[in-house]
């Protein structure tokens, strides 16, 4: 093809590729654009041409002024622009995130007489990057109350119960049915105390024998029993300084319980095989699903240590008591299965949340995760429909209460409660409410427009 022909069709294929292109001469005047520009920032060729570049607002456009006082990019002084990521303003007030590449024009004698910039609209990788970061955050347990998520009024009074008892050494008891996430809260104690920079340790007193949880809780010495080749020390000695979680409690032996009192009154424990006191600074936290008002009249479990671990309770509603948070859990159980599942599924249809509010959650919040489990390696399709969720979930008739109080959540109420949140978080930071959220600060502009959300009111409120 000879030369005059490429410059006939040159035209052509500059409005072919899906960058922007632009052309300013010397004084930053636009003198000619491309389609793509103009599809990317919504102006028209005829509305930017003869206009400064600056109409644009880029935002890491730097001015001077020549000799001349006529003002200009400090590109013309750098030479070129390579590989800069920005953000251009669109007709409609939004900003449009690009990559931006520049370089100078010269005639044949050297001559600068201006320069051309190309954009690539990035928007949609930057926003991405706004969901994994936000993703990461959930498989962290950064976002909710030290990771518990919950919007309820009733999960709002366990987040200040939590927070008051956080900040005592006085023993904590956490009553909930099983599947309520008794050991999140039981960490979110621990996070939020003073004792956070010290051990927490777990032990679930219904997983060993008597001997051996014995052994385990208090430690022992060389000789104590068979196999007792050499010490040990025990959990309560290891948390010392900290926290520990005794987990169903309900199941401790009556042997153990006695030792746990003195533990408890006297602050110190005695290894087995050992009549030695040793001396030990913990703070208990138990948990159970059982009735232990129940245990102790029936003679199970000792009154006094009822007493004595029944300082500060906490009790955990079921998912059924908490039906306004069922759409917050599954979307993020949903996105968080997502992100470790390669499947093109998209989100969860108006139907199959509609099934998740007004099913009965006899396994609460440990059920709901096990249904986005099995509802991922059931669904085909790009939406979770109600037919993907187990059988139980599907044939769940619901509770005569249910019935008369079936519950469906939209999402718009939803996200405008999402959005109130991350604003109050952030302080009215707006970015950092986006940041927060994992989506662009635009979208944030957007919903708050949308949901006719005022910051300070919002953030003040």
């Amino acid at each position: 093809m000879l030369e005059q022909n490429l410059n006939r069709y040159w035209e052509t294929v500059i409005d072919t590729i899906h960058e922007g292109l632009m052309i300013v001469d010397t004084s930053g005047t636009i003198i000619s654009v491309n389609r793509g520009l103009s599809a990317m920032t919504g102006f028209s060729p005829e509305e930017l041409v003869g206009e400064p570049c600056s109409a644009l607002g880029c935002d890491i456009c730097q001015m001077a002024r020549d000799c001349e006082h006529a003002q200009w990019c400090v590109l013309f002084g750098t030479g070129n622009l390579e590989f800069r990521r920005c953000t251009l303003a669109r007709k409609n007030g939004e900003r449009v995130h690009v990559l931006k590449n520049a370089a100078l024009l010269r005639d044949e004698d050297g001559k600068v007489v201006g320069a051309v910039e190309t954009m690539t609209d990035i928007s949609e990788i930057i926003e991405k990057n706004h969901q994994i970061d936000a993703f990461k955050r959930e498989l962290r347990g950064e976002d909710g109350f030290h990771g518990i998520l919950g919007i309820s009024e009733r999960m709002h009074q366990v987040f200040d119960l939590v927070e008051n008892a956080a900040h005592s050494d006085a023993p904590v008891i956490i009553f909930g049915e099983s599947g309520t996430g008794k050991e999140l809260v039981a960490q979110a104690i621990h996070d939020a105390g003073a004792r956070k920079r010290s051990p927490y340790v777990k032990v679930n007193c219904a997983a060993l024998n008597e001997s051996l949880l014995e052994s385990e809780l208090f430690g022992h010495v060389k000789g104590a029993f068979t196999g007792a080749y050499r010490s040990r020390q025990g959990r309560f000695e290891a948390a010392r300084g900290g926290d520990i979680f005794l987990d169903e409690i309900g199941d401790l032996p009556p042997s153990i319980q006695v030792k746990l009192l003195r533990v408890l009154e006297e602050n110190v424990i005695e290894r087995v095989g050992d009549n030695r006191p040793i001396p030990v600074d913990v703070r208990i936290i138990t948990a159970t699903n059982r009735d232990l008002r129940g245990l102790v009249k029936e003679g199970a479990f000792r009154e006094d240590l009822f007493f004595r671990i029944n300082v500060i309770p906490i009790v955990l509603p079921p998912l059924r008591e908490r039906l306004e948070d069922i759409p917050i859990l599954a979307e993020a159980f949903f996105r968080r299965i997502k992100l470790k599942n390669a499947k093109p599924i998209r989100g969860i249809s108006e139907d199959a949340m509609a099934i998740l509010v007004n099913y009965s959650w006899p396994g609460n919040v440990r059920e709901l995760r096990s249904a986005f489990e099995y509802a991922f390696v059931a669904c085909r399709e790009t939406l979770i429909q109600p037919y993907h969720f187990p059988p139980q979930v599907l044939e769940g008739s619901p509770s005569p209460e249910r019935r008369k109080r079936r519950v469906v959540i939209d999402r718009d109420t939803l996200k405008r409660r999402e959005l109130i949140k991350a604003l109050k978080t952030a302080g009215g930071n707006q970015s950092e409410a986006a940041r927060i959220l994992g989506v662009s600060r635009v979208t944030v502009w957007n919903r708050m427009k949308k949901y006719g959300i005022d910051v300070r009111h919002s953030v003040s409120g």
